[in-house]
């Protein structure tokens, strides 16, 4: 490790940043020196915005994606170096604020159908039934299942924000999760690399994903986060209050979830409606996939 790599991650750790967010800024500023073959300290503002571009122009990165590589370059520069911010500017852009497209029960459940396989299964509907984070869950372990029958929760351990959470946890989800460990026997992660000692890459994930919603022939955009979103809005159309639900999410603040109010319809089927947390046990009965003429 070089002295400014450690430099940078000791004002992380000092300042309490969250282990992903340690990652990923260490992974940015990796980037950019790998980028011009220099070390980041040696590099000047306009060598940093022409990366910034690159990544925007050539890489076709999304603006979101751009500015957290900008939010590390202005931790390193800012922060660790102590560079005048005036003299030394990173811009930051205004990311777009689009509406996410909701999945319907009946896409969702044909999402289930299409998964075969074990492991992206269980993954998918884990991902559906509790609402959590890509993150949450790549890093979730077997002892932060708590299955008593007056508790029944997953405990989210350092979520975003580095807080740690509590979240629900229903009969349906926990069976899935009873099926998923008689078969994979998991020991300390849930969801394991081949040698179990770390957890899953987040590119598995998001490939069952993508190729769930192309084998279902869903045309709704969108990645694994989709799944995030149609839990939080199926939720409010079942009756979860709002200020739970943020605290479930993880939200810092109430507005957050709020947004999830201009998705949700008042028409969420009656089963949703008596059981709300049972999302999985409200899925319509699973049809086949469509055929594409």
């Amino acid at each position: 490790m070089t002295p400014l790599r450690q430099r940078m991650l000791d004002a992380l750790i000092l300042r309490g940043m969250a282990l992903r967010t340690q990652e990923s800024y260490i992974d940015a500023v990796a980037r950019l020196a790998r980028h011009y073959k220099r070390s980041p300290d040696t590099l000047s503002a306009e060598e940093v915005q022409g990366y910034l571009l690159y990544l925007l122009r050539d890489r076709q990165r999304s603006r979101s994606t751009v500015n957290q590589y900008g939010c590390a370059f202005r931790f390193l520069y800012g922060t660790v170096l102590g560079f005048d911010g005036e003299a030394f500017h990173i811009p930051l852009g205004i990311a777009p604020q689009r509406l996410p497209e909701i999945l319907s029960r009946e896409e969702i459940a044909r999402l289930f159908a299409v998964t075969t396989r074990l492991a992206p299964r269980t993954f998918l509907m884990l991902a559906y039934a509790t609402g959590l984070r890509l993150s949450e869950l790549l890093h979730l372990r077997v002892a932060d299942i708590d299955s008593h029958a007056d508790r029944m929760c997953i405990r989210v351990v350092q979520g975003k924000g580095g807080k740690d959470r509590y979240v629900p946890l229903e009969q349906d989800a926990l069976g899935l999760l009873r099926a998923w460990w008689h078969s994979a026997h998991p020991r300390t992660w849930l969801f394991a690399c081949r040698d179990g000692s770390q957890p899953i890459s987040d590119t598995s994930p998001q490939k069952w994903y993508q190729a769930a919603r192309a084998d279902a022939g869903i045309t709704k955009r969108g990645g694994i986060h989709t799944l995030r979103h149609c839990h939080a809005t199926h939720l409010l159309e079942a009756g979860a209050d709002l200020y739970s639900l943020s605290q479930w999410l993880g939200h810092r603040h109430v507005s957050t979830t709020a947004r999830y109010l201009h998705l949700a319809r008042p028409d969420a089927p009656d089963g949703a409606r008596r059981d709300p947390l049972k999302l999985l046990a409200a899925l319509p009965p699973i049809p086949p996939a469509p055929s594409i003429h």
